[in-house]
């Protein structure tokens, strides 16, 4: 039994989100690479929230740390799509 297939980064598929909507519409799309390193380097400047069943998550957020997190997360988005683009692959964007 993997206990790791049984547990789950709430920040993980909310980043992935974000980083669709703040590099939705650009002129040349980036490539999965760009985007996979944009969504460590975010994830790596958030808290973990680690959850088993998704449903917990959408119980136990107030509205108050739930804005919290989309602010947390389109800043940290930002910030990483900046640092990749000024530190990551040549090749990518």
């Amino acid at each position: 039994m993997a206990i790791a297939n049984n547990i789950n980064n709430y920040y993980e598929q909310v980043v992935a989100k974000e980083i669709h909507r703040q590099l939705d519409g650009q002129a040349k799309e980036p490539s999965l690479d760009f985007m996979v390193d944009v969504a460590c380097v975010a994830l790596n400047r958030l808290p973990p929230k680690y959850y088993r069943y998704e449903v917990d998550m959408a119980f136990y957020m107030s509205p108050n740390e739930l804005s919290d997190v989309e602010e947390r997360v389109e800043l940290s988005v930002r910030e990483a799509i900046a640092f990749v683009t000024k530190h990551g692959r040549t090749d990518d964007r």
